[in-house]
């Protein structure tokens, strides 16, 4: 249970990821955290910052064991260890375990050597904060994750599906990367969720891997795909003498184009020979694709809408907590890397999202391209403080430049014109405090 009511400020980060194989171990952010840090360094605040699981990738670190890891990540970022030091001497640091990380549940030594930092690991799954009249309910919510819960919580052999998938694909991922036409798949921690894996290799492949000159002979093709399989089966139909007169009309229309009108028509017809020998196959094995896609999605294997689920599990464990603790007014998790917030049952859920670049699915308006992935940051503290009779929670953005016109190849860009992501933050938001029955508390029993 938390101390006594204060007024006390805290800020919320989670999911830095910091650390891991090769490629893996580059922070993009880097400098930005060191800057978040210098300001909690100076403030004249009543703070604690609260960082809520996954700071370190503890299971992507596969060259070393048990709390030699520790050493590497001093050894690796000296500046960042530094800087916690420097700030825990301001304010308090708390350091929650999240399931890339949950190692620092299992070694108590990790407790004295993050304590030489002035950060206070803490080895439970939760903690509680007084604000105001009300409470505040942290833990990363990987427990509510059935491939990421840890059930034995502080056995350093703990290994749920989750910890196999990044020690063996994750890890690799990171060694592999710098082997590419470009350095792309490092990025394979901001998939999420995971599920999405093949169609990011996929598109990835496509854009960046494949060989420029069959790509862009593919383009025409693959966008002009749907329109080619009518054509095919229009054709099918005039050489079959039921109904010709699209195909007459068609060609009768594209003559009076001269040379162009004859290279489109040239186009055409390859797309539509390629499409109707595609459709003479493809109604069999569509619905063998089907069978077999339906035996894996019962594996969890693809993204389907019962394993995609950002916020149903997030909300039911609010509501859990909400009940047990009538006073808790905040339930604050990360995990997902989905900044967002929402009221549930008189209370406040809200995600403090992640400091990894982003990954934006943006599907192919016509044809059958691959879709886009398209990178963004969304860098963000959450702020908690206790107001007059409540507690406001907001979102304070941490800048930082797109990476797409880097990372994005042209074709990428045209096909995502107008349809970038929104990367804006959820608004701020204030809860009424609770009373000890978990009403909301008049002025009269606030004082």
């Amino acid at each position: 249970m938390p101390p006594d009511a204060d007024d006390r400020v805290y800020y919320v980060i989670s999911d830095l990821h910091i650390g891991g194989d090769e490629q893996l171990g580059e922070v993009d952010f880097l400098a930005e955290l060191l800057d978040f840090l210098e300001r909690l360094e100076r403030t004249d605040e009543d703070a604690e910052l609260v960082i809520n699981g996954d700071a370190f990738g503890l299971w992507e670190m596969t060259t070393v064991e048990g709390t030699a890891k520790f050493d590497l990540l001093v050894e690796t970022y000296p500046r960042l260890f530094e800087q916690l030091r420097v700030t825990g001497e301001n304010i308090a640091i708390t350091l929650v375990p999240g399931n890339h990380d949950h190692e620092l549940a299992a070694y108590d030594e990790y407790v004295e050597r993050f304590a030489e930092y002035n950060v206070d690991l803490v080895q439970d799954q939760s903690v509680t904060r007084r604000v105001g009249d009300s409470v505040v309910y942290f833990e990363h919510g990987h427990q509510r994750d059935p491939n990421n819960r840890i059930d034995d919580w502080g056995n350093p052999h703990a290994s749920p599906l989750g910890y196999y998938y990044n020690t063996l694909v994750t890890s690799r991922a990171g060694q592999l990367s710098d082997r590419g036409r470009y350095n792309w798949l490092k990025d394979v921690q901001a998939v999420t969720p995971t599920e999405r894996m093949p169609v990011w290799l996929l598109s990835k492949y496509f854009y960046l891997e494949m060989n420029p000159l069959l790509r862009y002979a593919l383009v025409p093709f693959l966008l002009l795909f749907n329109i080619s399989a009518v054509l095919a089966v229009l054709a099918g139909l005039s050489v079959a003498g039921i109904w010709s007169a699209p195909i007459e009309w068609g060609t009768t229309f594209l003559g009076q184009f001269g040379r162009a009108g004859t290279a489109l028509w040239f186009l055409l017809a390859v797309n539509v020979t390629i499409a109707g020998l595609l459709l003479l196959v493809g109604v069999p094995l569509y619905f063998l694709r089907r069978d077999v896609r339906k035996t894996i999605e019962r594996f969890g294997v693809f993204e389907t809408s019962i394993t995609v689920d950002a916020e149903g599990p997030y909300e039911e464990a609010a509501r859990e907590i909400f009940d047990a603790n009538p006073e808790t007014a905040v339930f604050c998790y990360g995990h997902t890397h989905r900044p967002g917030i929402k009221e549930v049952d008189g209370g406040v859920l809200a995600n403090s999202g992640t400091w990894l670049k982003r990954l934006h699915r943006r599907d192919g308006i016509i044809g059958v391209l691959p879709p886009v992935f398209y990178p963004s940051y969304q860098l963000c503290a959450i702020r908690i403080a206790a107001e007059s009779d409540a507690v406001a929670v907001e979102y304070e953005e941490i800048q930082k430049a797109s990476p797409s016109p880097e990372e994005l190849t042209l074709t990428e860009r045209l096909l995502t014109v107008g349809r970038k992501p929104d990367t804006d933050l959820p608004d701020r938001t204030v809860v009424p405090n609770k009373g000890t029955d978990g009403t909301e508390a008049t002025p009269e029993a606030a004082e």
